[in-house]
Formats: structure tokens, C-alpha cells, sequence
């Protein structure tokens, strides 16, 4: 199964990248084909006719492929990156029925839950479909050591019940699409 990681910052010292590894190797152990999404490989001008540029057609066959997505964003002033917003809409009727988590990454306590649930409502309304388990990165800044390395156990149960639903959404929705064939 085929579930990529989207990671939605294109900041320099970014810290949701060391989350955005800890959930590639934890979506890998947990069996699944996955790859980091870097939204810095996206970008494009504002102006850009987003739908038929080279960013959107690759973003296009990977969102294709997958059977569901992981995004995890940081929290910026309560809310998500714009690079993020861009990305996504680079797409529309593609998202259609995948599943989606969502891994807040903020600074502070509460783990990127205001950006959460602003991208919610955007996930929904591309048709995509969250999941209600989430994992929130709270002092993002204290949770990995030189090497990378999370230094909270509890980061793994996590993951893993995180992914253990997303995968659940993802072979149901993918059953629904069989029998509508």
C-alpha cells in the first residue's frame, strides 16, 4: 500500500522535517511503500497555471498512486503553511475518496491543533477524507536528539495507531471503489 508523506514547509530550519522522517521510517516498519512529499520540490509562482505545470503533473501521478496521504505541517500563526495551500491546489478532483492524517508539528504545547483544524476543513472540502487520529508534535524543538532520533517512546505507540487507521480508512474506501466497478 502506498501511502506518502507530504510535508508541508518549505522554511529553512525547519523542524517538521525530523518529524516527517520519524513518520517515514515508522510508515515503512509498518509496511507500507512511502516517500517524503517536499513541498520546497512543488513550488511555483502565484501566478502560475498550476493545473498543466511540470510541479502538478508529478504531484498528480504520486497522489494518484497513493492509496491515502499523511501531511504533516507545523502550526505557523495558527494556521498552515501557504506553500501547503498552493500544493494542494495544485490538484482537485485527484484527492477524491483518499484518505488523509494529519501530524501537527508546533513549538509549543498543543502540537500544531489550530493548523489541524483549519486543514480539516480544506482536506474535506477537496473530498478528501481525515481520519479523527492525529498526532500532535508538541515542543517540537525538545522531541529529537542530535542524531534525529525521538526521544519520547510514547512518539511510536502513536504512530503506529495512526497508521494502523489510516490504513484501516484506506483498505475500506479502496473496497467501496471495487464495488462501484
Amino acid at each position: 500500500m502506498y501511502i506518502p508523506i507530504i510535508l508541508g514547509t518549505a522554511r529553512e530550519g525547519r523542524e517538521s522535517e525530523k518529524v516527517a522522517r520519524f513518520m517515514l521510517e515508522k510508515a515503512i516498519e509498518f509496511g507500507l511503500e512511502s516517500e517524503i512529499i517536499d513541498v520546497r520540490n512543488f513550488r511555483h509562482e502565484a501566478t502560475d497555471n498550476t493545473k498543466t505545470s511540470d510541479q502538478a503533473r508529478r504531484f498528480k501521478e504520486k497522489v494518484l498512486k497513493a492509496e491515502g496521504l499523511i501531511i504533516v505541517s507545523p502550526e505557523y500563526n495558527h494556521g498552515y503553511p501557504g506553500e501547503l495551500k498552493m500544493m494542494l491546489d495544485m490538484l482537485y478532483e485527484e484527492y477524491s475518496g483518499k484518505p488523509v492524517g494529519i501530524c501537527g508539528v508546533s513549538s509549543g504545547v498543543f502540537g500544531g491543533a489550530r493548523m489541524i483544524e483549519q486543514l480539516v476543513q480544506i482536506c474535506v472540502f477537496l473530498h478528501m477524507v481525515p481520519i479523527g487520529e492525529v498526532v500532535n508534535f508538541s515542543r517540537v524543538q525538545d522531541l529529537f536528539d542530535e542524531n534525529g532520533a525521538i526521544k519520547k517512546e510514547s512518539y511510536h505507540d502513536r504512530a503506529r495507531k495512526f497508521l494502523g487507521v489510516l490504513t484501516g480508512y484506506a483498505e475500506t474506501l479502496s473496497c467501496g471503489k471495487d464495488a462501484k466497478s
